[in-house]
């Protein structure tokens, strides 16, 4: 094995020798995968910037109000007493993860990710637009700055600005719901400064990562490629070389014209690096698997352009797994796989379930902590307690008001004997309950209540009631 082979996985294409940052000057991609992309691309960006707008009965699509505990997911509103569903969720999300990287590799990163289309397709595209292509950026980056480089690097970054902050915009549509954006935009920025602050905030950080961290993101921060090492096998479908083909016996070599080199035993790759050149992570994808790969496809459309021009087959490097290039073996579904997909079909079932299950109305009735019973004449015993009703919905609830269910008694709420509850929003106070010592079997006995608007049940609940202990049996 040479040299080069033995020590790819020792560095990282982005650090050089003395060990300082080696900033990746990738050449524009073309071909048929990268126009599959960007039509996934731009779906994503347009779904991405118009979810936190859309409206789904009065409930934004997609909300995460992290500071009034208010989430919309899919136009379903979200409180914190649905946390378990949330939970439930995220581990959908891992298994989900898992399954997907186990039989597919990296393509999330390289088709779906934010970072990726934001930086290939909205960044980069600007900079290619801007300075030119990967030969034009790399002598900008060498010239001395004269008047030409001022001009192209004020305006690269003064646009690179203007786009993260029309990002951070859209973030903090997500955090603090469109409507209250909307409504910010319109007034004085001094007068909700410290939401001003943290747009500015968000836009510096955006701005720092499309502007310089970049490919690092993906290398450095993001935890996913790591799981990689865990997660793929030899039967993973990934962009791969087919290095049997690519190496033969004697290795690469360049072309020329009108060469026989299948009688010398050199391989079909004629070492034009032009799938390193394209690569945004700066890595040679002939070195193989590696954590940097995000699976972007820009390699597979270079190469497949030069094999066309040189007249031999495409698909040197292509979407396959390490048993399909060495064996010549399909793709199969592992067990591992049918594992991955049982827990995810049963999660997912569950999940469907408890959304099904979930109410609308949500209604706590606790006992006022150190208040014992109290006895009201001969036959009646009086609990205190404190309740909470949660309308989940886009819809004023009125006329609520409570009635117990089981055992027969009366209940009295301080104040007025019905409410109204605003959409998504808290009623919370108190009220005693009454029962008559005949119907009391325990010292602590369980209560039925009923939440009622106007005749309609809307919500049940239960609690306990204390009796005195006389009555125990």
């Amino acid at each position: 094995m040479s040299t080069e082979k033995e020590s790819f996985r020792d560095t990282i294409g982005t650090i050089n020798e003395e060990g300082k940052r080696a900033w990746v000057f990738p050449k524009k991609p073309s071909g048929k995968f990268y126009t599959y992309r960007k039509y996934v691309s731009y779906a994503l960006l347009i779904f991405l910037i118009s979810a936190p707008f859309i409206k789904i009965n009065g409930n934004q699509f997609l909300l995460f109000n992290i500071v009034e505990r208010r989430f919309n997911v899919f136009g379903f509103p979200f409180w914190p007493q649905d946390f378990y569903l949330f939970v439930l969720s995220m581990i959908i999300g891992v298994v989900f993860v898992g399954f997907f990287t186990a039989a597919f590799g990296r393509i999330f990163c390289g088709w779906i990710c934010p970072q990726t289309i934001f930086m290939e397709m909205v960044f980069r595209r600007v900079e290619y637009w801007i300075e030119g292509d990967r030969g034009a950026q790399i002598r900008l980056a060498r010239q001395k700055w004269d008047a030409e480089k001022i001009r192209k690097r004020v305006l690269k970054w003064i646009v690179f600005f203007i786009i993260s902050f029309l990002i951070a915009n859209v973030f903090l549509a997500y955090l603090i719901s469109s409507d209250k954006l909307l409504l910010y935009i319109q007034s004085n920025p001094l007068d909700q400064l410290s939401t001003f602050v943290s747009l500015l905030i968000f836009t510096a950080v955006f701005y720092f990562i499309f502007a310089w961290f970049r490919e690092q993101v993906c290398i450095i921060a993001c935890p996913y490629g790591r799981l990689q090492g865990v997660l793929l096998d030899n039967k993973s479908i990934v962009v791969a070389y087919d290095h049997k083909r690519g190496e033969s016996t004697k290795g690469r070599k360049k072309y020329k014209k009108d060469e026989d080199r299948s009688t010398q035993g050199y391989g079909d790759c004629i070492d034009c690096r032009q799938c390193v050149n394209v690569c945004p992570t700066g890595i040679d994808i002939r070195n193989g698997t590696q954590l940097e790969c995000v699976n972007c496809t820009a390699c597979i459309d270079a190469c497949d352009d030069i094999m066309d021009k040189v007249n031999y087959p495409k698909g040197l490097i292509r979407y396959a797994s390490e048993e399909n290039i060495e064996k010549k073996l399909p793709f199969k579904f592992t067990p591992r796989l049918k594992g991955y997909s049982a827990v995810l079909i049963i999660l997912t079932g569950l999940l469907i379930g408890m959304l099904f299950l979930r109410n609308d109305v949500e209604a706590s009735v606790l006992r006022l902590p150190g208040q014992l019973y109290q006895e009201k004449g001969e036959f009646m015993i009086s609990n205190v307690y404190t309740y909470k009703v949660i309308n989940k919905t886009v819809n004023a609830i009125d006329s609520v008001r409570f009635e117990l269910i089981e055992p027969k008694g009366k209940i009295s709420t301080v104040g007025n004997s019905s409410f109204r509850i605003d959409k998504e929003g808290l009623a919370e106070g108190t009220l005693f309950i009454n029962i008559d010592k005949a119907l009391l079997d325990k010292d602590k006995n369980k209560v039925k209540l009923g939440v009622y608007s106007g005749d309609t049940l809307i919500e049940t609940t239960t609690t306990t009631f204390l009796g005195p202990r006389s009555f125990s049996n």
